[in-house]
């Protein structure tokens, strides 16, 4: 079947990517800790995108049993997030290589040149995230082959940047690798926007939660299809002397507590009942097992509800497959009508459609 003109271009523009993937479409899935297991990375690539799957706190033996399950399930491309702090790295990393691995994503950190040149000696690409220009040039000196930019409106732990600006910083800058944009994108319009400006592809991870592959429990997915873009929002920190890594997530009853808790701390700190290192960890630990809680048991009242803000665009639960074909669907619609506006912009044959 002949593709149609707005197809057409949309190939072109996400050409690179695509290759680089070795999928027909560039629409990466954003690696979720719990949601991102076998059913929902190979669902995403059975559909034409490219299915990452969320290793977290995964020791080897069950990231490699994680992998099998998931290629028993799709013969088509996929790839592997690893956490860069995760003190069995290099082992992850040689069991990726051992499966078969074509991609591996390091997340949380700049990955070092060594775990860089221990994944490409494995015979798979490198990716990482670049939170801003220079550690994007960083990372190509040390010989990554690929770029995540993701701005502060995606979910889960996020940096200071919209994606915006991110966007702006780096993809004029950075040509030597491809750059897939992330954070805050949940229509084909967007995607399109991100390609024109230069990305090789895109990464959603929000608007995948509520397929109908996804494990996440029902209670996590009907808090996102009730929840407005406003209701994601990133932790807060009281007190610089007690410092919280941002993590973006629809507020709840736990989010609340966060705050109370900090406070308490805090006081007890400052009166002399706790020492301040004490405190700091009870800070950390707040949400120990947050994660797991909401999306597998279904307690989305105590639990962390990570989220984008995209999630308002969260609507119904649907099929991966459909969740992609209107993706791209909503991507051609915009150059069909970009197209109708200026004609004079379009393939000869897009007016005539048009």
């Amino acid at each position: 079947m002949t593709a149609t003109p707005a197809r057409a271009r949309l190939d072109l523009l996400w050409g690179r990517g695509a290759r680089f993937l070795g999928a027909p479409t560039a629409i990466m899935g954003g690696a979720m800790t719990w949601v991102s297991e076998r059913h929902l990375v190979s669902a995403i690539s059975n559909a034409g995108g490219f299915g990452v799957l969320a290793c977290g706190a995964m020791p080897p033996d069950r990231l490699a049993g994680e992998i099998a399950a998931t290629k028993a399930l799709t013969d088509k491309p996929f790839g592997v997030n690893l956490i860069n702090m995760h003190p069995d790295l290099d082992r992850l990393i040689d069991v990726c290589r051992e499966q078969g691995i074509g991609h591996v994503v390091i997340a949380g950190g700049l990955p070092s040149g060594a775990a860089i040149r221990r994944i490409k000696d494995g015979g798979a690409k490198a990716m990482a995230f670049a939170p801003a220009l220079v550690a994007a040039k960083r990372l190509v000196r040390h010989g990554i082959d690929a770029l995540i930019i993701e701005g502060s409106e995606a979910g889960g732990h996020i940096g200071p940047v919209a994606t915006s600006v991110l966007a702006q910083e780096i993809l004029p800058e950075v040509r030597e690798v491809p750059v897939f944009v992330a954070g805050g994108i949940g229509r084909g319009d967007a995607i399109l926007s991100c390609l024109e400006a230069g990305a090789a592809g895109v990464q959603l991870g929000t608007r995948f939660v509520c397929s109908t592959e996804s494990i996440a429990h029902p209670n996590f997915k009907q808090a996102f299809l009730r929840a407005a873009a406003r209701d994601a929002q990133p932790s807060v920190q009281i007190d610089p002397r007690f410092p919280v890594i941002p993590v973006r997530a629809i507020v709840n009853e736990g989010t609340k507590r966060f705050m109370e808790t900090q406070r308490a701390l805090i006081d007890q700190v400052d009166r002399g009942e706790l020492t301040r290192e004490a405190a700091q960890l009870e800070i950390e630990h707040y949400w120990s097992g947050a994660l797991r809680r909401a999306v597998i048991d279904g307690d989305v009242e105590n639990g962390s509800l990570m989220a984008g803000q995209s999630v308002g665009l969260v609507t119904r639960e649907q099929p991966t497959a459909g969740i992609i074909a209107e993706l791209i669907e909503q991507a051609e619609t915009a150059l069909v009508r970009r197209w109708a506006a200026y004609p004079s912009a379009a393939p000869p044959a897009a007016v005539g459609a048009a």
